[in-house]
């Protein structure tokens, strides 16, 4: 009888666990599904567009965060204009490690298109990493600012662009603002938080990178094949979209501009 019992009570308990792996499973679903319709909801209203996955992007940026781990994974993509660029934001995840010291990191990524081609450059946190990547000979460029270099480290494939870029006014922007990294691959700037994506912060994010663009100088642009105050009759040169353009590094198709909730207009790039 007691045998019987505790039999019972097994069973009983091993349906419960069942119940509760299922429920959490089936929950996972729903708040997933959720989700879904909450982004795609938002980027309607914006005028954007939303894909749920967007495996196209694993493999094409070389740079931080995309040159980290393994299982790598884009999904989330939100994509249209702001103040007049192609703009883009979406969730991307990948794993380090193994057996039980592996684990998954989810980043948002917030990007924007630039007119033309520039050099790699990448500016991030002067944290504990970055010291120590230095010690075994890691690059930061340093410059007249040391309330800058004690902040930022930087990273470049042309130091003179560099210099070109981070001019005082960009270093007084940087100092000022969040320590959100940036990077310059190609036709794109981007920057990227811990974390899935929230449609919050993503106006916010969009216009700092759109402030950092504004900020390099026009002989910059020119250096490289773009004037962004061409000559009258002239037509400024444009990249297409950071998601759905060209291969990398080049840009894509040109596409129609315009300011999904903003109305904004594209800002000028400012002379140092």
């Amino acid at each position: 009888m007691l045998a019987g019992q505790e039999g019972f009570a097994g069973g009983w308990l091993f349906g419960l666990v069942v119940l509760g792996v299922a429920g959490l499973f089936a929950w996972g679903l729903y708040a997933a599904r959720k989700k879904r319709e909450r982004l795609a909801a938002f980027a309607a209203s914006i005028g954007w567009t939303y894909e749920s996955s967007a495996p196209q992007l694993v493999g094409r940026w070389r740079g931080q965060p995309f040159n980290l781990g393994d299982s790598k994974r884009a999904s989330h993509l939100m994509a249209g204009t702001h103040r007049g660029r192609h703009a883009a934001a979406f969730e991307y995840q990948y794993s380090t490690g193994s057996g039980k010291s592996r684990s998954t990191t989810v980043l948002t990524v917030t990007m924007l298109a630039l007119p033309t081609y520039l050099p790699d450059l990448e500016i991030t946190n002067e944290g504990l990493g970055a010291r120590i990547a230095k010690v075994f000979g890691g690059q930061d460029i340093q410059f007249e600012s040391e309330e800058f270099n004690r902040r930022w480290r930087v990273e470049a494939a042309v130091r003179k662009t560099a210099h070109d870029i981070v001019h005082p006014r960009f270093m007084e922007f940087m100092v000022a603002g969040p320590s959100d990294p940036l990077r310059f691959e190609g036709t794109d700037v981007w920057t990227w938080h811990l974390g899935g994506i929230s449609v919050v912060p993503l106006h916010e994010r969009l216009d700092r990178l759109a402030r950092a663009v504004d900020l390099i100088p026009r002989h910059v642009w020119q250096d490289h094949g773009h004037d962004p105050h061409p000559a009258a009759g002239g037509t400024p040169g444009t990249s297409g979209s950071p998601v759905t353009g060209g291969s990398p590094g080049t840009g894509g198709a040109p596409g129609a501009a315009g300011s999904p909730g903003t109305g904004g207009t594209p800002g000028a790039g400012e002379t140092a």
